[in-house]
Parts: C-alpha cells; sequence; structure tokens
C-alpha cells in the first residue's frame, strides 16, 4: 500500500482514519505531533492552522507517497486555499470525512473546496458508519492511479 499523509483541521476524522486503515478499534486519540506508520503520516491539525508550521508538512510530504487532505463533511468552511498543495510535488487524493453527518449538498461544497485545493480524486468516507473506506483501500493499493498525474 501506497504511504499515505493525512492532513486536515482538528477534529476532521485524520486518527479515526488511521485507526480504521490499521483495522483497529476507533477510540480518540488527540495527535501531539505528526505520527508515523509504515502506511500512514497522522499530522495534528494545528500544524494546518498554524502557518508557521507549514514547513514541517512540506518537509514531511516528501515522505509520503499520497497527500490526502481531508475534511469532515459539515465543515463550515475551508482551511484549504486553493492550489494549497502545489507545493508538495505529490499525487493529492481528498478524503470527505464524517459524511453521515451532512446533506449531499453540503458534501458536494466541501468537495469543490477540496478539488480547488489540488485534490485529484476525491473519496466520501464515515469511520463510524465503515463506509467509503474500502474504496480508498482499492485505490491506496493499486500498483498505478493512473488518475493522479503529479
Amino acid at each position: 500500500m501506497k504511504r499515505i499523509m493525512l492532513i486536515g483541521p482538528s477534529q476532521c476524522g485524520k486518527t479515526s482514519l488511521t485507526q480504521c486503515m490499521r483495522g483497529e478499534a476507533l477510540h480518540y486519540q488527540k495527535t501531539q505531533a505528526i505520527v508515523w506508520s509504515p502506511t500512514t503520516i497522522d499530522t495534528p491539525g494545528e500544524y494546518l492552522e498554524n502557518r508557521c508550521l507549514y514547513s514541517a508538512l512540506l518537509a514531511s510530504a516528501c515522505e509520503a507517497d499520497i497527500i490526502a487532505l481531508v475534511l469532515n463533511a459539515d465543515a463550515p468552511w475551508s482551511p484549504f486555499s486553493p492550489g494549497f498543495t502545489g507545493p508538495m510535488n505529490r499525487p493529492v487524493i481528498g478524503l470527505v470525512t464524517k459524511a453521515d453527518l451532512a446533506s449531499p449538498q453540503r458534501i458536494s461544497l466541501v468537495e469543490s473546496w477540496l478539488v480547488q485545493a489540488g485534490a485529484q480524486k476525491v473519496f466520501f468516507t464515515s469511520a463510524l458508519e465503515n463506509t467509503g473506506v474500502d474504496e480508498m483501500f482499492i485505490f491506496l493499493n493499486a500498483k498505478e492511479s493512473s488518475c493522479l498525474t503529479k
């Protein structure tokens, strides 16, 4: 499986996705620093929320095969600026988490924010209901991510 780096605001579900990907039971765990594993790089939301920490995101991105921008479906706004992932020079996917909590219109808006930030493909997930995760696994396990051009 490709190593995926999860970037998103606090409380958007990055760590829950990581636990789901590892087959662990879901439990709340505040990520205080970048957590490295063979298949994931889980970043604290504060690294996105504080521009002075962007350099840590950029440096860590070098160790990832794919960048995942993570945003919960009921997010009131996007912390990602248009073209946010350009300097990372890695393929980018978007992950809309907590898809069970929002209307289709809201999910569509969140999807558009992720695409503007650089996501070339967007997955809709719910760690609670374990939906959308299988599609993401299939994508991450594919030999070539043909839809991603970077």
